[in-house]
């Protein structure tokens, strides 16, 4: 498109603003939910993303690695550095699976229990940010219809998430 003026740009691909794009927006609305989440939880130090592990650990009481990568729909990459953070940081703990030698099983310590317990008014201060400019019903609507996308898309979702 080099040498192409403004207008020229308008008319040849312009004609879906971003700002009408569902990927522009989910992925706007994800910068903001982040930025939301940092700002209200920043004394935890703890990212959306280890704050869901702890979620999902809390639920499951023990679970071995691949299984929470399902869970909280990530790679088993990504979902092993971010356990292996919070490890460190005391908030879970990390075993050899008895039966087989390759899994790690993991759980909660009382540190992490505690975090958890501590972050919870902070993070759904950030949910509910996030959906402020909405009404009560409209809140309750967008969740609805969000569940109902991810759920037409979730296998799909989970083979890009698990390539292997």
């Amino acid at each position: 498109m080099a040498g192409l003026t403004g207008k020229a740009v308008r008319q040849r691909g312009g004609g879906w603003p971003l700002d009408k794009r569902p990927g522009f927006l989910i992925r706007r609305l994800h910068q903001i939910h982040v930025a939301l989440f940092q700002r209200k939880c920043a004394a935890f130090d703890l990212t959306p993303l280890q704050y869901s592990l702890l979620t999902a650990l809390a639920r499951c009481g023990t679970a071995d690695q691949t299984t929470l990568a399902a869970e909280v729909m990530l790679d088993r990459t990504t979902t092993t550095g971010a356990l292996k953070r919070l490890q460190s940081r005391k908030f879970i703990e990390r075993t050899v699976h008895s039966r087989d030698r390759r899994a790690q099983m993991c759980r909660l310590t009382k540190s992490g229990e505690r975090l958890l317990r501590q972050i919870e008014a902070s993070a759904r201060a950030a949910h509910h940010e996030t959906l402020e400019g909405l009404s009560k019903a409209e809140q309750k609507r967008f969740i609805t219809m969000m569940q109902k996308v991810v759920a037409a898309r979730a296998k799909e979702a989970e083979t890009a998430a698990n390539p292997d």
